[in-house]
């Protein structure tokens, strides 16, 4: 059996690996001309623990094997853990993090990031996380993929659909996810090369919390807004001050960085924020990543993957 992937964004191309390493025969349909996906956006955090503090536990759980399915995959994973720090003001914002999550230790953040001394008294240390570069990552699985012959192309699909178009999988008629809504997300990427952190870093905040991840080279990428519009186009004035205020709170050389880009984008999502698989009329849909993307799309995919193959050779 072949299969047709639909879509190149982080769920497409891991059900795509999943697929193909299994010996499958695989293409990705990727129309010319389609809106860049949404995972181009993303933070690249492999955070499975501190998702917890408004994730369900399966998201927890299933999320901490993505760590290595990324390790094993992409050369840009940087394996340096999550620090957690809140101003003084908002002590009480650490404590109910720390109640939320686990797989944490208490530490000084002064030991992790010595640009941070004097800042935060208090912080919470994940070091089972990681980060990667997101749009790395996609373009080494995508040339993974046709190293090994996956075609990528905007035909008709020759085999059997798999649904990975996010927002794009509620246009068609008959098999689509009529339950699907956008929820808006904003970022910035600075450069900040007088800046030396070395790990994702989450400033807790009760009304704008953000956090700053490092991509080389002085560049961080700073994020992210959470809202529940299907609006597209560029951020707001808004997004804008309230990341930049953030990370002016976090470390106050951002003061002098230089925005580099700006960019806003759709996540798909399902009423209970939970990514899924569903078959529904002939095809089946690999969706709902809400801002779990990187963390559950491998795991999603591999599960698929397995039923997939076991369900051809049950055949045979």
């Amino acid at each position: 059996m072949s299969f047709s992937v639909l879509g190149a964004g982080v769920a497409g191309l891991c059900c795509a690996t999943a697929l193909a390493e299994r010996g499958a025969r695989v293409e990705v349909i990727a129309p010319t001309g389609a809106p860049a996906p949404a995972s181009r956006l993303a933070g690249g955090m492999l955070a499975p623990f501190c998702e917890g503090e408004s994730a369900p536990r399966e998201v927890v759980m299933a999320g901490q094997a993505a760590v290595g399915w990324w390790g094993e995959r992409v050369q840009s994973l940087v394996r340096r853990g999550t620090l957690v720090v809140a101003p003084a003001r908002d002590a009480g914002e650490l404590d109910r993090f720390a109640r939320a999550t686990e797989g944490h230790d208490r530490i000084d953040p002064a030991t992790l990031e010595p640009e941070l001394a004097g800042r935060f008294a208090r912080g919470l240390f994940y070091a089972a996380e990681a980060h990667m570069d997101p749009r790395e990552a996609l373009a080494t699985l995508r040339a993974r993929l046709e190293a090994v012959g996956v075609a990528f192309h905007d035909g008709p699909p020759g085999g059997r659909v798999i649904d990975c178009r996010g927002l794009g999988a509620t246009d068609h008629s008959g098999d689509r996810l009529s339950d699907l809504r956008a929820v808006r997300g904003e970022m910035l990427v600075v450069d900040a090369p007088d800046i030396g952190l070395s790990r994702t870093v989450r400033l807790l905040h009760p009304r704008f919390p953000c956090y700053v991840v490092p991509r080389g080279a002085g560049r961080y990428m700073i994020g992210a807004t959470m809202v529940e519009s299907a609006r597209s186009g560029p951020v707001t004035a808004r997004a804008v001050m309230e990341l930049l205020s953030a990370a002016y709170a976090l470390h106050p050389g951002f003061a002098e960085a230089e925005l580099v880009e700006t960019g806003a984008g759709l996540r798909p999502a399902f009423p209970d924020n939970l990514p899924a698989i569903r078959r529904v009329g002939g095809r089946i849909h690999v969706n709902g990543m809400y801002r779990h993307g990187f963390l559950m799309a491998p795991v999603l995919a591999e599960g698929l993957a397995e039923a997939l193959c076991k369900e051809e050779a049950d055949a045979d």
